[in-house]
């Protein structure tokens, strides 16, 4: 079988330490220039070639009065050995630390980023002038070490596979919406609100749970509005679009510069909460003193914070 065209997974693997001298003297056209790049010698150089070419048994190059050049199979493998290699280089970066930096990895979703971690993110930063969080902005579930992901910020019913949780705090909902439309709903039984356009998000069991709580049953109807995102509930709340569920403490900024206000003082646990999630084995330092910053910030006692460090 031609190792080059007809690789499969089940193929073993290229002899990995001639790699790096195939891609240097396909890269520079010369084993002189490559041995130099690679700061050994050009017989070197020629021998890891050699090695390469047995194991495929194809020429690789065509030596030339002036340096080497590339034979079809040989560009065929260049191409893909640069494609692996960037590829390597691409996950390397997301574990390696930046030079005079501690770069953390954040996942999160963009309500939790934009509501919660915004308003408090310069604060979790400071105090380490090499800090840096980079923020990933993620609706999925996934393998955060297959990602690359240190720790991640998530909304949620509970523990999820691979991952490392700890809650960070819950909610207690009430319904909100923009001041002139709340105005005119006045106080009454909870019943009045069905009289208006409700505001969620791809999840209504926070409706359903706070009309449960008063005794009522709720359904999404044609007259709702449905967002994917929590932001642009919140957004159509401010602009009188109909009622929303206030999350605290997602919300407690806009709440208090009166953008929304309460149409109803009753309240319910939300089924879902939230919490903060990492890969499991060690956390690099950087995560984890970034991570303890996050769960101080939520109010979490030592005990807790201890267990999700160590688990």
């Amino acid at each position: 079988m031609n190792h080059i065209t007809g690789f499969s997974h089940r193929a073993p693997l290229l002899p990995l330490d001639t790699l790096r001298a195939f891609e240097a003297a396909a890269r520079t056209g010369s084993f002189s220039a490559a041995a130099e790049a690679l700061n050994i010698t050009h017989g070197a150089v020629s021998r890891q070639i050699a090695k390469l070419e047995r194991w495929l048994g194809q020429k690789l190059f065509q030596r030339q009065a002036r340096g080497v050049e590339l034979t079809p199979e040989g560009l065929r493998l260049y191409q893909r050995t640069t494609e692996a290699l960037a590829l390597i280089a691409d996950s390397s970066d997301r574990w390696i630390e930046a030079r005079g930096s501690a770069v953390v990895r954040l996942a999160s979703l963009p309500s939790v980023s934009g509501l919660w971690l915004m308003p408090r993110l310069r604060a979790l930063e400071a105090g380490d002038p090499e800090l840096r969080v980079e923020l990933i902005i993620d609706h999925r579930e996934s393998n955060l070490a297959d990602d690359g992901i240190d720790l991640a910020l998530r909304c949620g019913r509970g523990g999820i596979p691979k991952r490392h949780s700890v809650q960070l705090f819950e909610e207690h909902c009430f319904p909100v919406a923009a001041p002139e439309l709340a105005a005119q709903i006045g106080k009454g039984k909870p019943e009045r609100l069905l009289s208006h356009s409700l505001i969620h998000d791809s999840d209504a069991s926070g409706w359903r749970a706070w009309f449960g709580a008063q005794g009522l049953d709720y359904r999404p109807r044609r007259q709702d509005r449905r967002f994917e995102d929590y932001n642009l509930v919140v957004d159509a709340a401010e602009h009188g679009l109909g009622i929303a569920l206030a999350r605290p403490p997602l919300i407690q900024e806009v709440l208090q510069q009166g953008r929304v206000v309460a149409v109803d003082d009753r309240t319910v646990l939300n089924p879902v909460a939230y919490w903060l999630d990492r890969p499991p084995g060690n956390l690099r330092p950087a995560a984890a003193a970034f991570a303890r910053r996050v769960m101080q910030a939520a109010g979490l006692d030592n005990a807790a914070m201890a267990r999700f460090l160590a688990s």
